[in-house]
């Protein structure tokens, strides 16, 4: 996406790439196509927006943050595909930490959960897996980073290798308190920090793009975890402002300024967006499938041919008919963190039809994204006043409906749906001195549309009891023997 001093998006280009699942609970991508996407989607977006590379202030980048990738120094080539945030392998590992007792050290200096949801466990298992990477690593032959470290690489042609800190954050290895690679932890895993890229704020000269990738050398000036920059590109900068985010998955962030809140409610405590060494902190609450699961109704069940049809396949019932569907394919996030749970449909009769499925699969979206808010409520201790919302399912009536119904406080839409790339391109524009300051940013954010709450609270009450009956009834799915002795 092109952004112009004003916020106002100039062009946009977007495409799908492969997801590969090699089996049960993993995910991946193929690097090299996400490069080559996001090579071939700046120059078409550029072209219409009508501009050159030489008139670009900066490039902000946002990103898929625990996405795990490792690659060769020298060739810069990939030693495996991206194993992605998605991707559940990492549980073993996770387990055997937490049975050691390692959970406080890892939470107290990071600020996660023992999950496999984070980096750690998937760079584990590549210096495990791959044949000589850990020696490899351990020479300093080889580079590790999330997907903005690999596109900086692409984009200076193998010159730079950086992150930010909201994406180092997302590793289960950076201290949050100290904003450093954490050495005790890297010992404990026995990951070199030679394979680790430098951290630097998420506002801040990354270096030049070659100028062989774009036609003309251009500042890397913006980088963010894609949720940290929708949080900034929401302009929630002050404490107590949240958001959510309807991707693949549904992340709802909630500000907490300079304090690194702790969550005794299941959610996690992450580094925000950072304009210089200062640190900032939010809040959050990861839900694994989201917007992901109208991609199964179309591709894995058939039931609709493009995505945009399933609002009027479930509007075409006035409920979903007592099914109640828990799309957790690859495990439940946060409050949960279950990586052995499996989706479920509950409540199926002869009545059931293919708009119910479909109604309670938009539902499902608002009804994991509601046990989010409600956590964030009891950690705060203050009710929160209302929600600001983006991301493409965003754009879904019916699911935002559905969302302030559950949660009873005003669900607010803005004009730009894309606040993750707007994010990262205030990020870049505040680098290159585009807007003097965040004031600037807040002046330029507009309303789209205000859903607000439409049934009795009792009824919502009876709604989430019902849901947390099947979260219940699908808990630790794979754990349970496949023949009863």
């Amino acid at each position: 996406m092109v952004f112009d001093q004003d916020s106002a998006m100039c062009g946009m280009a977007q495409r799908e790439y492969r997801q590969i699942y090699p089996q049960s609970g993993w995910v991946e991508h193929d690097p090299e196509e996400i490069w080559q996407s996001q090579l071939a989607t700046a120059r078409e977006a550029l072209e219409r927006a009508g501009i050159r590379a030489a008139e670009l202030a900066a490039i902000g980048i946002a990103n898929q943050r625990e996405t795990t990738l490792v690659w060769e120094r020298t060739s810069g080539k990939p030693v495996y595909n991206a194993i992605v945030w998605q991707d559940r392998r990492g549980a073993a590992l996770c387990d055997q930490l937490v049975a050691a007792g390692h959970a406080g050290l890892f939470g107290s200096r990071t600020g996660l959960t023992l999950d496999p949801y984070f980096s750690a466990s998937k760079l584990v298992w590549l210096l495990e897996h791959v044949p000589g990477a850990r020696s490899r690593a351990e020479a300093g032959e080889l580079a590790f980073g999330t997907v903005d470290s690999w596109l900086i690489w692409q984009l200076t042609g193998g010159r730079v290798h950086l992150t930010d800190v909201t994406n180092a954050s997302r590793t289960l290895l950076f201290d949050i308190h100290r904003n450093v690679w954490d050495e005790q932890l890297l010992a404990l895993l026995q990951i070199p920090l030679a394979l680790l890229p430098q951290v630097h704020p998420s506002a801040w000269n990354y270096g030049m793009s070659d100028k062989s990738v774009l036609g003309a050398e251009v500042m890397i000036g913006g980088v963010a975890g894609d949720q940290q920059a929708a949080l900034f590109g929401q302009a929630c900068h002050t404490p107590g402002m949240a958001k959510n985010t309807y991707g693949t998955g549904c992340f709802m962030l909630l500000a907490t300024g300079g304090e690194a809140r702790c969550s005794s409610h299941g959610l996690i405590t992450t580094a925000a967006a950072q304009l210089d060494a200062a640190p900032r902190y939010a809040l959050e609450g990861s839900v694994f499938v989201g917007g992901a699961v109208v991609q199964w109704l179309r591709d894995g069940l058939g039931l609709i041919r493009d995505a945009a049809e399933v609002t009027a396949l479930a509007e075409s019932v006035p409920d979903a008919g007592g099914v109640v569907f828990v799309p957790a394919f690859t495990g439940l996030g946060a409050p949960h963190w279950d990586p052995y749970a499996r989706g479920g449909l509950l409540g199926l009769n002869r009545a059931t039809s293919a708009a119910h499925i479909a109604r309670a699969a938009i539902e499902s979206i608002a009804f994991q994204s509601a046990e989010l808010l409600l956590a964030m409520q009891a950690d705060a201790a203050a009710a929160l006043t209302e929600l600001r919302v983006d991301g493409g399912a965003a754009a879904n009536n019916l699911l935002l409906q559905c969302q302030a119904d559950l949660l009873g406080i005003p669900v607010v839409r803005p004009k730009i749906l894309e606040t993750t790339a707007l994010g990262a391109a205030h990020l870049a524009g505040l680098t290159a001195g585009v807007w003097r300051d965040v004031g600037a940013l807040a002046d330029v954010w507009q309303l789209d549309r205000v859903f607000e709450p439409g049934i009795p609270r009792d009824q919502a009450a009876e709604r989430m009891a019902r849901w947390r009956d099947a979260i219940g009834r699908i808990g630790s799915w794979e754990r349970q023997p496949s023949v009863v002795q």
